[in-house]
């Protein structure tokens, strides 16, 4: 075998083994980001079992406010018929819409003292807000995934190898305007 043809062969060889060595990085990144949501799903399967408990402790106190049950209700909803699609876009607007839910219900909580010192609201409480704070970091490590596994498919060369293979960018999983501005505390308060 002359020089030329050992030094060609051993320029293939390193291009397939970088090849190889790329592709299983992608690969690994592609998991990172679906363990990402799989924790994020985990919480909010948790969030979805505790929040009918919450309104059934909050239905006892026959003067509250039914609308905000109501929207609490509707809200964990279209977080779970999102969750299960794995929509990012329509989670995001309806996590917001539900966290806005939950702000109201416990503000409104603090008009009904026996309710605010019942110990299952409480406890349901507690355990929710635990929910919230998970899901949040969750949702912070998904974010943080996804940004590595979209950055590292469209810088080249890996670009090549991600194309070749049909890797796509994911989603952010992003909320409303208003999940992100300040909370209006009167608001909340007010019927």
């Amino acid at each position: 075998m002359s020089t030329r043809a050992a030094v060609f062969l051993g320029v293939i060889v390193l291009v397939v083994l970088y090849g190889v060595f790329v592709y299983n990085a992608l690969v690994q990144l592609k998991h990172a980001v679906a363990k990402a949501w799989a924790n994020i799903d985990v919480l909010l399967k948790q969030r979805h079992d505790e929040l009918p408990k919450l309104v059934e402790v909050c239905r006892q106190y026959r003067d509250f406010e039914a609308a905000t049950l109501e929207r609490v209700i509707a809200a964990r909803n279209q977080v779970q018929a999102a969750s299960s699609k794995q929509d990012i876009g329509a989670l995001g607007e309806a996590e917001g819409a539900l966290r806005a839910g939950l702000g109201r219900l416990f503000a409104v909580a603090e008009a009904y003292p026996d309710l605010k010192a019942n110990e299952n609201f409480l406890q349901l409480q507690a355990r929710i807000t635990t929910l919230e704070n998970g899901i949040a970091d969750r949702r912070e490590l998904y974010n943080e995934s996804v940004n590595i596994f979209n950055v590292r498919i469209e810088q080249f060369p890996d670009l090549v190898i991600a194309r070749i293979f049909g890797f796509q960018s994911a989603g952010l999983l992003e909320f409303a305007s208003h999940e992100k501005s300040d909370v209006d505390i009167a608001a909340l308060f007010k019927g």
